[in-house]
This record gives structure tokens, sequence and C-alpha cells, in this order.
């Protein structure tokens, strides 16, 4: 079964159906991962780009192992070594990318909808891998993807995402996601750190933090994003933490058998202190793990054939 759309763009554009398609299929490929030969034949011959106009470790990494276990050829691009530093614009780094007949271009940029504008001028698939504080598809999907096989289902889960939700793609991909497949989302966060009317996303808003952890069965950490701000929206880091950092006591009024995610980086004793990071609730790790699957689940979709 394939995708009936040629690029992965956003969760919102998504049907509660093609999530579960995309969590389905990323389940069968974890098998692959953990096998001695960790490859399959499926896109022999395909040819995907990795373009990331933004730092990137989890996300690039993990694209480019989703490809080579599909044994697609897997070319990576980072802005600061192309063409853009001598001011190349998008629209013609597409064109010229498109004339090398590429099956799929993998794009992160800093420049919220450049994906969009990317599909609109290529033939190949998109796939959106962060796109300025706009989303994070394929973060979303793997969250999700942890979240079911942890918990065993995600629909009537109250799903806690805390931080800086203004400037988080991961937030939105995260909220669109888990509401579409049952859950309850309670976004928290300082006021000048939470987006203007996130209500109508169709989650809740809490302005403090133990009120939104109380009784959640998940609780996603966000790092601040510092480099996407540009005035000053917290008095100190310290006193940020202290609200809105998640530590062993603040844990304590969590569920006992609550889980926490975190999208990565970890700023360690900001947002979350290394104790909660490293312990027997953390999937962190695992929602890494579940990153290659994910990926591997979008290239088959989109571009795969029936096995």
């Amino acid at each position: 079964m394939k995708l009936n759309r040629k690029d992965i763009l956003s969760i919102e554009d998504l049907t509660k159906e093609e999530i579960e398609l995309v969590l389905k299929t990323a389940e069968s490929f974890k098998e692959v991962s953990e096998r001695d030969i960790k490859k399959v034949p499926t896109l022999r011959g395909k040819t995907i780009i990795n373009l990331f106009y933004e730092p990137s470790t989890r996300t690039r990494t993990s694209f480019e192992i989703a490809a080579k276990r599909m044994s697609a050829d897997a070319i990576n691009i980072s802005a600061s070594s192309s063409s853009v530093v001598k001011g190349e614009t998008l629209k013609d780094t597409a064109k010229n990318l498109e004339a090398m007949n590429p099956d799929c271009i993998v794009l992160r940029h800093s420049f919220s909808g450049a994906p969009h504008i990317l599909a609109g001028l290529v033939k190949c698939s998109v796939i959106n891998a962060g796109d300025g504080c706009h989303e994070h598809p394929s973060q979303a999907l793997l969250d999700m993807l942890t979240v079911k096989e942890k918990l065993g289902r995600i629909e009537g889960l109250k799903i806690a995402i805390i931080g800086d939700i203004l400037h988080s793609r991961v937030a939105r991909s995260n909220i669109y996601g888990f509401t579409k497949l049952g859950a309850e989302v309670r976004a928290a966060g300082l006021p000048t750190m939470m987006p203007c009317r996130i209500e109508q996303m169709g989650c809740r808003v809490f302005y403090n933090m133990e009120d939104a952890i109380k009784d959640s069965d998940v609780i996603m950490m966000l790092r601040i994003q510092l480099e996407r701000q540009n005035a000053a929206l917290f008095p100190t880091v310290r006193e940020y933490s202290k609200l809105f950092g998640l530590d062993s006591k603040k844990l304590e009024m969590a569920k006992k058998d609550v889980i926490i995610l975190h999208p990565g980086p970890i700023n360690r004793g900001v947002e979350i202190s290394s104790d909660v990071a490293d312990g027997r609730s953390s999937l962190i790790l695992d929602q890494v793990t579940n990153g290659v699957a994910v990926r591997m689940a979008l290239f088959y979709l989109l571009l795969g054939r029936e096995l």
C-alpha cells in the first residue's frame, strides 16, 4: 500500500487513517534494524537527497540511515557547504537538483513553508524534516509510535507538552497528531512562550506545569529555542528551569507509570534534569530508535513497491 499523496509536509494535512498507516508500516520495519545485515532491497535504484539548511544530528542521520537500510542512494547536502553560501535561491537549488532526477528530497529549512514551496517546484516527493516554527511531521510520527508501542494505545491518553511551545514545530505536529488519534493534549508554558489562539488546534492550555502533568500519561519536554527568539521571554534560565524544568521532585506529582519524551537536543539541567532524562520513565532513546523505522516507512509509502 502507498500513501495517496506525493509529499509529506505536515501532520495537519494527514488523516487519522494515513497516520495509522504510517505507524503500522513503521512497526514492520523495526525488525530490519535488528538484523545482522540491516538492509532490504525495497528502494534499490531510488535516489534520496537530504537537503538541510539547519544543523541536525538525529533527524539528518536518521533519514540517511533509513534510506540506506532500504538500499536507496542517499545524498547529503548542507547549506554551509553548498551554493547557498554563494547566494543561490531555494528555487534555483530545487531546479538544479530536479535536473539530476532524484526520487525524493528531504528538506529542513529555517523558513516556515519552505517545504511547501519546494514541493510546488519539483516533480519528486518532498518530506518536511522541520520548517521554521511550523511543523516537524516525522518527529511527531515517531513520538506517536513510541507512545503506542509503550502504552498500547493513544486514544484516551493525556499528553502534556511542556516548554517553549511558541517556537516549537515539534509541539505543533504532536498536537495535531495526538488529537487526531483521540488523545487529550495539554500545552504548558509561560504566557510569553505560548502561541495566540493555540486552543483552536484542539489542546488545553496550562500556565502551571504541575497542573498539566498531574494525571498525564505522557510528559514531553521541549528545549528553549533561543536561536528563534528575538526578545527576552523570561527573566533568567535558572528561573525558567525552576518553573518549567522537569526534575525528580516534580515527577513525583505525575503518575508512577508516566513516560517521558524529549525530541532533542536536551539541555540538561534546564528543561530536564539528568536523573529524569536517564531514568526508568524516559523513552528518549526509544524515540531515536523509532525515528529510523518511521522514516523507512515514509520512504516506502511514498516511493516503494509491494514486497
